[in-house]
């Protein structure tokens, strides 16, 4: 129960973080989609999705990293804030895999 609390609590942070406080332009548009806490509470793996270039952002978000965790800690108020690791969520990517899928067998029963 805490680590999902304290994951949504991050996540909506840094998503303001990202919003409002940081003014990198590589960075573009970028959307936090999950947060994954470790049991300890030591790490928290932040997953995001972009519509610009996904890798320049992931190694942009890893260059802010330190920013980002220290405006968080003025946030948050934890003994230990979680070490931050970003990765690329690529799910959005996969439903449209998946749903052209359906399409295709959809139309081939279609055309039988």
């Amino acid at each position: 129960m805490r680590k999902e609390r304290v994951a949504s609590i991050i996540g909506r942070q840094i998503s303001e973080i990202i919003a409002h406080e940081m003014k990198d332009p590589r960075l573009g548009f970028v959307t936090i989609t999950t947060v994954d806490v470790s049991d300890d509470l030591k790490t928290a793996i932040v997953y995001f999705s972009s519509l610009n270039d996904k890798s320049e952002g992931l190694e942009t978000l890893n260059r802010a990293k330190g920013y980002i965790r220290s405006h968080l800690a003025n946030r948050v108020r934890m003994k230990y804030l979680p070490n931050l690791e970003f990765k690329i969520d690529n799910s959005f990517e996969y439903g449209k895999k998946i749903d052209a899928l359906l399409d295709d067998i959809s139309t081939e029963d279609k055309e039988q």
